[in-house]
């Protein structure tokens, strides 16, 4: 189970360590499956991660309830759904939302709750698909593309670039906050920060590994991924707090659950897939 809110305290140093340990162990792990083991690899690695994703989002609903039979039946969909962005000849996107929506709709013949619970039930199940299925399917056509291990390694760099520099300008220096309702640490000075660091590690990837992106490339997606990663963050942090939560679940030591580490990522994918297929051509 996620930790609750009024559990949350400040980050200690063993915390830190954790923090520290799990990027060293998941980074290269991560650049082996993109790199190095080709699209299938990465599409079974955004699948696990999606899966897992949407089991924490069903578990935030159902907080101390146990697992029920359509909670499995979203994490299956959301995997289908993936796997329609990889094999589009086997099955389509709109096949899989189509059984979804349908699924939900039924909830209240299937289910023996009352219709308004029922109903509840089959819209959280259609949103958990929604939610984190249909954003990561971005991801997984993304690396489909001309030079998608590159693209995946540069969303996810400005991405995180985005979150630390929001972070460790925010908790320096951060004053005025930026949505004190759904995340009262979050402030404009952080906003700031993270816009600059994603920006400069932007003009970094581009003279490292991706010289077809131009400067102006570089910075409109320093700002489009940081903007979009912010909503990202914030809708999933109005999910936690609705539920009274402090992180999504406990997965990875130090750093919360797999929602936790996708929140930026959900919308990222989609706004860096689409300007790169439109706006840049790829």
């Amino acid at each position: 189970m996620p930790p609750p809110l009024d559990s949350a305290r400040p980050r200690s140093s063993v915390e830190a360590v954790r923090r520290v340990l799990a990027a060293v162990v998941f980074v290269p792990i991560f650049y082996v499956l993109v790199h190095d083991l080709g699209p299938l690899a990465f599409f079974g690695l955004v699948a696990v991660a999606g899966m897992l994703a949407v089991g924490e989002f069903y578990r935030l609903y159902l907080k101390e309830a146990p697992w029920t039979w359509w909670s499995w039946l979203g994490v299956a969909a959301t995997g289908l759904f993936l796997g329609s962005a990889q094999w589009p000849t086997l099955t389509t996107d709109r096949t899989v939302l189509l059984g979804t929506v349908a699924m939900a709709l039924c909830m209240p013949l299937l289910s023996a709750k009352p219709l308004r619970d029922a109903l509840t039930d089959g819209m959280v199940l259609m949103m958990g698909v929604l939610y984190i299925g249909l954003p990561l399917s971005y991801l997984v056509s993304t690396r489909g593309l001309p030079d998608g291990a590159l693209l995946i390694f540069f969303v996810v760099l400005v991405t995180w670039a985005g979150d630390t520099g929001a972070y460790v300008v925010g908790k320096s220096v951060g004053r005025h906050a930026l949505a004190p309702v759904i995340s009262p640490k979050k402030t404009y000075e952080g906003l700031a920060g993270g816009l600059v660091l994603a920006c400069l590690m932007a003009l970094v990837a581009r003279a490292w590994f991706l010289p077809t992106f131009s400067l102006v490339d570089c910075l409109m997606l320093g700002v489009i991924l940081t903007m979009a990663g912010l909503v990202g963050d914030l809708a999933e942090s109005a999910v936690k707090r609705s539920g009274g939560f402090k992180d999504s679940g406990a997965l990875i030591p130090g750093h919360g659950g797999m929602l936790d580490r996708l929140d930026s990522l959900l919308f990222t994918g989609p706004a860096f897939y689409y300007y790169v297929t439109i706006v840049n051509h790829a």
